[in-house]
């Protein structure tokens, strides 16, 4: 019993000063007030770079570094058609949030697969897609997925288009 006391003793005691040395490193970050990238790795390591220090950032998964430019691609006010010979606008927000000039006015969008797809608080939802040199607005009824049919698709042209 002893022998075992005094292992455990001794490994607490070899244990107490790396774990206040970890616990020093995770925190002990710089704050000298400038900006600066701090990247968490997955075993919650922190290591921090001083923007001032930084010349480019290159991410080597294409997927995500093409998020930002396929998102910015949507953005603005779309004259769209309604699939009856007439027109209205959809405007897309940075953040998410879709407007439209008929029907219930309000819905969420992302991108996925290269499209924006809007999901209105009616439960109709819309996608709006590059096909060759045009675009186009695809239109589905609810209970209908973005795999789905369409109910209509007509042209769509982004008339306050972002910059890439």
């Amino acid at each position: 019993m002893r022998q075992r006391s005094s292992f455990l003793l001794a490994l607490v005691a070899l244990a107490l000063p790396l774990y206040a040395g970890a616990q020093k490193t995770a925190v002990a970050l710089p704050d000298d007030g400038q900006n600066s990238l701090v990247i968490t790795f997955k075993d919650g390591s922190q290591k921090s770079f001083s923007m001032a220090d930084i010349a480019r950032i290159e991410l080597n998964n294409p997927k995500m570094a093409s998020v930002g430019k396929a998102q910015n691609r949507f953005l603005g006010k779309w004259r769209v058609g309604d699939g009856n010979g007439n027109t209205f606008f959809i405007t897309l927000e940075k953040d998410g949030v879709a407007w439209k000039s008929i029907g219930s006015s309000r819905g969420r969008w992302t991108t996925v697969d290269n499209q924006a797809r809007i999901t209105w608080d009616d439960g109709w939802h819309d996608a709006i897609r590059k096909t060759g040199a045009r675009f186009e607005k695809a239109a589905f009824a609810p209970g209908k997925s973005f795999t789905a049919e369409p109910d209509n698709v007509t042209n769509a042209e982004n008339t306050e288009a972002q910059p890439l």
